[in-house]
């Protein structure tokens, strides 16, 4: 897919420049302190160009550097650099004063720092002013003007400037000869592989999830077989924006949740549960430190229990009591109704209020995990009540079910806020995208950004 060789060449080449930035650090370090620059210099220093590599791809990861739309926004590039260059300075702090004195020289990542972002920043720019150029878009017909159509039109004019969408194509009468989202309806499929030699498209977006016709199917076969990529509206999506989109994938239930990750034996399974575990028990020893002075800090704010138990849906359904530390008043729901909760909830009091934007209030669910109720990473647990009302309004719900809930997940570190039907469908997007692509670099990934989202108390 296009999409993702775009993000493996910027991967490429932006490791590359890195490795040329700690061997310039390196030669001006060398230069400075009067060290013979040489081969077996840089074979005794090669962790400057192991570690810088490995904290580069995590850390740019974690700040969206390849997010094609900000990949494409020079300004919106430029602020994600500039803190990955700062985070990388700061991890060399703490491991420069937790190593001997003078075990890491200054110098050297000095002039790292100093030099990696302006060599980043540059190639990063030259690339939008060359993938943006006219010339160069990639040309694409989107086949089905309906309501995926206009999705991945918006999509791709939102987050693709390397892409230009000449027009669609579509079966209906009433259609053609229009514009949707102020793109035109050129024809229908009929005459499709003519049309895209006439237009240079060299790849279909396929936005049709139910019901293709014969014809129509033979027609985009044979664009396939003239050598025009053809990509499916909900693969597409799902590889700009990290998420499935469930109300566009028809009957194809296979594209929201394959089963291969399930096995019996799985090896990822196994880790995972085992990490869990240890972070668990390592989470709970922390707590216990703090537990003494959050408890007195609960108690004084305001009247009632420290601790908060709420029924929640776990795997395959199950019911599990969730625990928390209490952030809202006693008898928050005295009439017995669940409800939403919304980022202004007067019902939150002030310490529940930090306790919420630390997540600290999340730290007993530990205990959770530890009993095998829930996982370190996964889709977060909901009540019963709002399970029920959803899976009835909201397709595929039920399948967020297949793997157990999590402490944080793919959908907090990439969506703000649930309190709506419709948030919860954000929701459920990124959470199917988590278990479709479920692993441990993803697993990864989901714990840097929540460990970020953390330390700027942008928690809910």
């Amino acid at each position: 897919m296009q999409v993702l060789k775009r993000r493996s060449f910027l991967i490429v080449v932006d490791i590359i420049l890195v490795n040329l930035a700690a061997l310039a650090a390196l030669w001006l370090g060398a230069q400075r302190s009067n060290w013979p620059f040489s081969l077996q210099f840089i074979g005794e220093n090669f962790y400057w160009f192991l570690l810088p590599s490995v904290a580069y791809f995590i850390l740019a990861t974690v700040n969206d550097c390849y997010d094609l739309s900000v990949a494409s926004s020079p300004a919106a590039i430029a602020w994600a650099l500039v803190r990955v260059t700062i985070q990388i300075l700061l991890a060399y702090v703490v491991i420069y004063f937790l190593l001997p004195p003078a075990s890491l020289p200054r110098h050297v990542i000095g002039f790292f720092s100093l030099i990696l972002p302006v060599t980043l920043l540059i190639w990063r720019w030259v690339y939008i002013l060359i993938f943006s150029h006219p010339s160069l878009r990639r040309r694409a017909i989107i086949v089905g003007a309906g309501w995926a159509g206009q999705t991945i039109a918006r999509a791709v004019r939102d987050n693709l400037r390397d892409y230009e969408i000449v027009g669609f194509v579509d079966d209906d009468p009433a259609k053609q000869g229009r514009s949707v989202e102020d793109i035109p309806v050129l024809a229908s499929t009929a005459s499709l592989y003519a049309l895209c030699q006439r237009m240079g498209v060299s790849e279909l977006i396929i936005a049709i999830s139910r019901d293709m016709r014969g014809e129509t199917f033979q027609n985009i076969l044979t664009c396939h077989e003239h050598g025009l990529q053809v990509t499916p509206m909900s693969l597409l999506y799902e590889q700009m924006l990290g998420c499935v989109p469930v109300e566009h994938v028809g009957d194809n239930w296979f594209l929201v949740l394959p089963m291969s990750n399930f096995d019996s034996f799985n090896l990822t399974m196994l880790v995972k549960r085992a990490i869990d575990v240890a972070v668990s028990l390592v989470g709970l020893g922390l707590f216990a430190l703090v537990f003494p002075f959050v408890a007195l800090a609960i108690r004084l704010d305001s009247p009632g229990p420290v601790f908060y138990r709420q029924t929640r849906v776990g795997k395959a359904g199950q019911h599990f009591q969730l625990l928390k530390l209490r952030s809202m008043i006693p008898q928050a729901e005295q009439d017995g109704e669940p409800k939403w909760a919304d980022p202004n909830d007067r019902r939150v009091t002030r310490v529940g209020r930090l306790l919420r934007k630390t997540r600290l209030d999340e730290v007993p669910q530990f205990y959770n995990v530890l009993k095998g109720e829930m996982s370190l990473i996964g889709p977060r647990p909901e009540r019963p009540e709002f399970v029920a009302q959803l899976e009835k309004e909201i397709p595929f719900y039920r399948a967020r079910l297949a793997v157990r809930p999590g402490l944080t997940g793919w959908a907090q570190t990439r969506f703000n806020y649930t309190s709506s039907v419709e948030d919860s469908l954000v929701k459920l997007q990124y959470d199917l995208y988590y278990i479709k692509h479920l692993s441990l670099y993803l697993d990864l990934l989901i714990f840097l950004r929540t460990f970020g989202v953390i330390l700027s108390l942008r928690g809910r």
